[in-house]
């Protein structure tokens, strides 16, 4: 269960960041089963489809970092695909799931991995989550072409099981540990700026 309050280290200097991460995907991928799992540890067989969007809040503990993730987990029927981009906007990070047992949830995960690449935040941190993988008995969708796939984009990815909690919370932490990096290198390079400035 991911860290609901992180302590302070001994010298005090805690950061504190705020990401906005949504989730998209089909229908009865297990979009909501996977949030959660990551934010309340339970899993219901028979969760009911999200209307509209779910927000929900979590926050980890990463090394010298609070991170608090601000989550968006989108409805996955098509009539309510036009209002996406009302909750990817400004987001620092999304979550693509499909179902391993169901091609076609891969395909349409694709689809809203280009859609993130060409209208979401130049520097998103894209994760592609096979879910389902409690299921493999019954798999469409090969590691290995996912793999590849997410290699090729840039995306983070990991195979997921909201059912038995297998690396739910690790795909979040690898998404936070990604958005933290990217902002100390961000911070990094304002700082050099300034000292050449300086003299």
């Amino acid at each position: 269960m991911a860290n609901r309050t992180a302590s302070r280290p001994a010298n005090g200097q805690n950061k504190i960041c705020q990401f906005k991460l949504v989730l998209l995907g089909e229908s009865a991928v297990g979009k909501s089963s996977l949030v959660l799992r990551f934010v309340k540890g339970q899993f219901h067989e028979f969760q009911e489809s999200t209307i509209g969007a779910a927000f929900l809040t979590q926050t980890v503990c990463l090394d010298d970092t609070t991170v608090k993730f601000e989550i968006w987990d989108t409805a996955g029927q098509e009539r309510y695909h036009s209002l996406a981009p009302m909750y990817y906007r400004g987001a620092q990070a999304a979550i693509v799931v499909y179902d391993i047992t169901n091609q076609d949830t891969f395909s349409r995960a694709k689809t809203w991995v280009k859609e993130l690449q060409r209208q979401a935040s130049p520097n998103i941190v894209i994760a592609l989550a096979g879910n389902k993988c409690d299921l493999s008995n019954k798999r469409m969708v090969e590691c290995e072409e996912a793999q590849a796939y997410a290699e090729e984009n840039s995306l983070l990815f990991m195979e997921t099981s909201a059912k038995t909690a297998m690396n739910v919370n690790d795909i979040f932490l690898a998404i936070g540990s990604s958005l933290k990096n990217s902002i100390n290198t961000t911070n990094n390079k304002i700082y050099v700026s300034e000292k050449i400035a300086e003299k």
